[in-house]
């Protein structure tokens, strides 16, 4: 293949790789970055995307004399109408991640030649969904303005790449801090990783230390919520307050299965990693994926539910496709006038100035490829291809795309050209026909965030500060 015209195009004789290690290397940055999918699209579906109190419908029995319907009905108790239109915007954003990615990692892999991949980036999905938009658009901007936000950064961050500003920038950038952004990106990823909603759940809450170690069943968690102590002795929940999902231990800490499965698959990658095994990542993680499939067991992601059931028999049709029908081309320009869409636009161009780049050089680094300037091969289209995939992602209706710092895991399998990213964008092209399958994890994610702001009497109990 070296001797081929691809072969010589993406210098694989040159850079000493092989045709087999580079698809090894793009199936693995894929298989710990394919979380993005289902993650990215439960945490933006919180802000509530296009959904409004018009998409709430009436729930008393003569719909002529029922109250009109206020933001109350966005809120716990969810309105089925406002559920029905998150349901809807979830699935769009899960074909809308998976787009951006695809587009961004082709321009990286065909014209940067780099073995890095991009897809919405996490923490600044955060900041969108939470900060910017709110839970369920609580916040100052629509989630409209906050597309039309990354939109016009977008486009300043594409400019600011072409003609070379970004690079000088770059260099102002304290070495130490270029190379350890990556650190700091990994440690955040590893926090997510360890706590229940989308992790194992090692991570559980203590009113003393905040964190302490978790990992029961999901019969043993709580809810929590803030309250207060009258006079009287009597508690109640704060003004306001929210109740938070199970993420408090009461017992039975560190007998979760699901836990120990995570545990298992982390033992057969190191293993694989210290024997210097090809293919070590791929390994744990397809392990622990295809023993979640069986039905009947304490690990199954199909639990005997009936949530479980409907979420089996969609899984079992494997192939479905699902086209954007909301999110796509949702710009708004309407609050371009507010101090809080500006606050937000220069958030996400600091952000995408210094986080993006930083990791990028980081992972260019421990590739090999920088110089002794902090240079590298590929590094004007490298920058471009970010930046362009932010105003497509924009445009699809997601949060900045980013080069992900999981892509060190296809360095490490051997990956040094562009066809290490080819290959984790043909993935993601798999993705919008195996969309049953993809979507499974992010229907389990949803239902965790769903879980949010609902209590009961048995999740509730007595104190000064949580319940």
């Amino acid at each position: 293949m070296a001797e081929t015209g691809v072969g010589k195009y993406f210098k694989l004789a040159e850079r000493n790789t092989t045709f087999t290690s580079e698809l090894r290397a793009g199936t693995a940055t894929f298989l710990t970055m394919a979380y993005i999918l289902a993650v990215n699209a439960s945490i933006l579906t919180d802000s509530g995307g296009i959904c409004t109190v018009s998409d709430c419908i009436p729930l008393c029995s003569d719909p002529g004399n029922c109250k009109p319907l206020d933001e109350s009905c966005k809120f716990p108790p969810v309105n089925p109408g406002y559920a029905a239109c998150l349901e809807r915007t979830r699935k769009d954003l899960i074909v809308a991640t998976a787009a951006s990615s695809l587009i961004g990692c082709l321009i990286m892999g065909a014209i940067a030649n780099l073995p890095l991949a991009l897809a919405p980036g996490m923490g600044i999905n955060a900041y969108f969904a939470y900060t910017v938009v709110g839970f369920h658009g609580s916040g100052n901007v629509t989630y409209k303005s906050a597309l039309t936000a990354i939109f016009i950064e977008g486009l300043i961050f594409l400019l600011i790449s072409a003609v070379g500003l970004r690079a000088k920038l770059a260099k102002l950038i304290p070495k130490t801090i270029r190379i350890s952004s990556s650190t700091g990106i990994g440690l955040f990823l590893a926090f997510i990783g360890l706590q229940n909603n989308q992790g194992i759940g090692l991570i559980g809450y203590s009113s003393s230390t905040l964190v302490t170690l978790g990992a029961c069943p999901r019969s043993s968690r709580r809810a929590i919520a803030p309250v207060v102590t009258a006079a009287n002795g009597t508690v109640s929940l704060v003004a306001g307050g929210t109740v938070s999902g199970n993420i408090f231990c009461s017992n039975s800490r560190l007998e979760s299965p699901t836990f120990w499965l995570g545990v298992v698959g982390f033992v057969i990658i190191a293993y694989c990693l210290v024997k210097n095994v090809k293919g070590a990542m791929i390994y744990g993680i397809v392990f622990v994926t295809v023993v979640s499939w069986f039905r009947n067991t304490s690990v199954t992601a199909f639990p005997p539910t009936e949530s479980g059931d409907l979420s089996y028999q969609y899984f079992k049709k494997v192939v479905d496709v699902h086209v954007i029908q909301k999110t796509a081309g949702a710009l708004s320009f309407k609050g371009i006038n507010k101090v809080s869409f500006w606050e937000a636009l220069l958030t996400f161009l600091y952000v995408d100035l210094f986080d993006t780049t930083g990791t990028l050089y980081s992972m260019t680094k421990f590739a090999g490829f920088t110089d002794s300037n902090g240079d590298f091969e590929g590094q004007y289209f490298a920058f471009m291809s970010d930046a362009a995939s932010i105003v497509i992602g924009s445009l699809l209706g997601t949060s900045p795309v980013t080069t992900f710092v999981e892509s060190s895991t296809g360095i490490r399998e051997g990956g040094r050209t562009g066809l290490t990213a080819l290959t984790v964008a043909g993935f993601f092209f798999l993705g919008f026909f195996l969309y049953s399958v993809t979507s499974i994890n992010s229907t389990m994610g949803s239902r965790a965030a769903v879980d949010t702001g609902r209590s009961s009497d048995d999740e509730i109990c007595g104190g000064d500060s949580v319940g």
